[in-house]
């Protein structure tokens, strides 16, 4: 694919089928709010030779790709699983390595921010960050910084990540507030719960896609996909992911909503007002479809020879 795209007028090509495919979805319903488990970096360079790096910047530059589609279609929010907090369990060189690289992309958006300002994209990096060398969490809190007045759409960075630690994060939050009278206690319930999580500020999830052919959550967003969301697990893995499968999966949603599914989120997208600005006191191709809501769905805990994140 790399040799095809060198050719003239490649790039122009694809730029007018993107174009034209954003606008064969907005003809149904759009997604508010959509999230991908980028699995399968470290398998792709191993498949071609490569070093893991090279893996891991090939899925950024899919990354990249997809996210253009998404926020040209109109998607509001994106949530990406950059890193797991169980990642921090693999050798010392591979967690250095991918935190060089999360940070050298994080630097390219403060100098070069043509896609955030584009589509008036914040960015927010959600998750444990107390976790993080303060080298990574000087930049995070520059790309926000730059980003902070964009209001049209936002990318959730989770890095690092899982769900139970953001539910965690939440009930301290709402003991907190309790504490200095801000919540009535007798007044939490769900909505309490989700609204002080990380993605609060954000639509209803509606869609959740994992590449790599591997069935499970690994810890992702369990909380938020548990009701009226379409699981979506493809057997490619994330570096040849593209706008294409991105098109099939959004186009499913939507033909499901002629049965009744997501119903719920759609209405809720629709008629919410969502505050994409976010809450600064935050502290931080065989597709099998679930349809969450309609049967079970199991969840898997970390394995350690899998891949859970953008950057595995």
């Amino acid at each position: 694919m790399n040799i095809i795209s060198g050719f003239p007028g490649v790039e122009y090509l694809v730029k007018r089928t993107k174009t034209f495919l954003c606008h064969v979805l907005r003809t149904g319903p759009v997604p508010g709010h959509v999230a991908i488990v980028m699995d399968g970096n470290r398998r792709f360079a191993k498949k071609r030779h490569q070093e893991t790096w090279e893996g891991h910047n090939a899925g950024f530059e899919t990354l990249a790709s997809v996210l253009e589609f998404c926020y040209e279609l109109g998607v509001q929010a994106v949530t990406v699983f950059a890193f797991s907090i169980e990642n921090f369990k693999r050798p010392a060189y591979e967690v250095d390595a991918l935190m060089k690289i999360v940070k050298d992309k994080l630097i390219q958006v403060c100098e070069n921010g043509d896609l955030a300002d584009q589509y008036g994209l914040r960015i927010r990096v959600i998750g444990n960050r107390s976790l993080l060398p303060p080298d990574v969490i000087e930049v995070a809190e520059k790309a926000e910084k730059l980003t902070r007045n964009n209001t049209k759409a936002v990318l959730n960075i989770c890095f690092p990540y899982t769900s139970r630690d953001d539910v965690t994060n939440s009930i301290r939050r709402i003991v907190t507030r309790a504490e200095k009278g801000l919540i009535d206690p007798d007044s939490i319930d769900e909505d309490t719960i989700a609204s002080n999580m990380y993605t609060g500020s954000c639509p209803p999830l509606d869609i959740l896609i994992r590449t790599s052919g591997v069935e499970r959550f690994s810890d992702f967003m369990l909380w938020e996909s548990q009701h009226y969301t379409m699981i979506e697990f493809v057997n490619i893995l994330w570096p040849d992911f593209n706008c294409w499968h991105m098109f099939k999966a959004i186009l499913k949603w939507g033909l499901q909503k002629g049965n009744g599914r997501y119903n719920e989120n759609l209405l809720a997208n629709d008629d919410s007002d969502y505050n994409l600005t976010g809450d600064d006191t935050l502290d931080y191709d065989s597709p099998s479809t679930t349809f969450v809501g309609d049967k079970d769905t199991s969840t898997d805990y970390y394995d350690n020879d899998s891949e859970e994140t953008v950057v595995e």
